[in-house]
């Protein structure tokens, strides 16, 4: 937090001018000690691999965003910022935490370890290989990038069946749902998970249909013997994401989906739209599940606003702190604070990009690009007299902070 402060006292005048940020409002913003609600921090020993059941670093070419580039001023600013942080050994992540102003950090992670655990760091595992428990070989021809992540899905299913006590899926679909799935999710809540995460959009669109028992039990049954259709096993595994949903929600850990843009050259962007989600969060069956929409949805992010009126369904805006400037996102924030402020989540996305812009760099930079857009969005709303400055501290508090020990239930 010191960091964040000192930051904010040398480059205030040019920021404060640049950006016409209310200076209450930015002293303010930059008190609270945040709660990111999505990040992928890696191991201070080296050979980490499990900040992501589906690593991007594999992908053939693709024109990366500016901001995000080798060479880039933000990024050289940020190696600059963090350039004090100390030897890694297992004190260096809760250092990088305390320089970023990040109180706790939801990891999404295979797995915790030593320096990525609780009180500081929470855990949000990965779910998304339970739901292809067939032969994945047609769908992993698609394109390169999702042969890699079919063969990182296969893997991590049979870690899971070997952690049930199997050497492939059940015959049965309901002792795979019961003795796999309902296991899997009940050994990651027992493991502290806060959340679970689906990276979805990265192997198939987000429509998931509400299919019969009966269809999905016929079509499990035929894949153990024969091959079956794309369309026939996207109804399985539609079947199979609104069980551990419900599953999920009954444990009482949210449900995190990738909704936005991903990077690669062969990403389907459209399969991404927050409207396709619609009818899952109308499910009766899954009222009692929390649902947040990790990278609000961008480019979608106006798909997004209205669907933050739903009881169960929240945002955050990671990714596009790192992305999009601050008065890019300053936009978003604001159109969501006016109509839902008690739904809108602080992260930074922080991932083992590149050699310039580790998780380390990257945290800084969406928290840093946050504490401004955020600042941004409550002036606008106060010069507009839409809202009282202490009601903007108390946004600033809400998107920081309070929103998210709220639905984690956290101290």
């Amino acid at each position: 937090m010191k960091s964040s402060l000192a930051l904010i006292a040398i480059f205030a005048p040019l920021a404060l001018a640049q950006l016409q940020i209310d200076p209450q409002i930015a002293a303010e913003i930059a008190k609270i000690k945040a709660i990111d609600n999505h990040a992928h921090p890696v191991l201070p020993a080296p050979g980490d691999t499990g900040y992501d059941a589906l690593p991007v670093e594999h992908m053939d070419p693709y024109t990366e965003p500016v901001r995000m580039r080798s060479g880039s001023p933000i990024v050289a600013e940020a190696q600059r910022q963090l350039s004090i942080a100390g030897p890694k050994n297992d004190s260096y992540p809760a250092r990088i935490l305390d320089q970023l102003g990040i109180e706790t950090m939801l990891a999404n992670r295979i797995a915790l370890g030593p320096g990525i655990a609780p009180p500081r760091f929470l855990w949000v595992p990965y779910e998304d290989a339970l739901m292809y428990p067939l032969n994945n070989t047609g769908l992993a021809s698609a394109n390169s990038d999702r042969k890699a992540f079919f063969a990182d899905e296969n893997h991590l299913l049979k870690q899971y069946l070997k952690e049930c006590g199997y050497s492939g899926p059940p015959a049965a679909l309901s002792e795979y749902l019961a003795k796999v799935v309902d296991a899997t999710l009940n050994r990651h809540k027992r493991g502290g998970a806060v959340a679970v995460k689906f990276e979805a959009a990265y192997l198939r669109s987000l429509d998931f249909d509400d299919v019969p028992r009966a269809t999905a039990e016929s079509i499990y049954l035929r894949g153990h013997t024969t091959a079956v259709s794309d369309a026939d096993y996207k109804k399985l595994q539609d079947y199979i994401f609104r069980h551990i949903a419900a599953e999920a929600g009954r444990l009482g850990m949210a449900v995190h989906i990738h909704v936005a843009w991903g990077p690669g050259g062969y990403f389907h962007t459209a399969g991404t739209n927050p409207l396709l989600l619609e009818s899952v969060f109308n499910d009766p069956a899954l009222h009692q599940t929390n649902f947040v929409m990790l990278h609000g949805g961008w480019p979608f992010t106006r798909e997004v606003t209205p669907l933050l009126t739903k009881p169960n369904v929240y945002a955050d805006f990671s990714a596009q702190t790192l992305l999009n400037y601050p008065r890019t996102v300053a936009q978003v924030l604001r159109e969501w604070l006016e109509l839902a402020p008690e739904k809108v989540l602080f992260a930074t996305d922080a991932y083992p990009y590149s050699e310039e812009l580790g998780w380390e760099q990257s945290g800084w930079l969406a928290a840093e690009t946050t504490r401004q857009a955020l600042g941004l969005a409550l002036t606008g709303m106060v010069n507009d007299s839409e809202i009282s400055r202490d009601r903007a501290f108390e946004l600033a508090h809400m998107v920081l902070h309070d929103n998210a020990r709220k639905l984690y239930n956290l101290k």
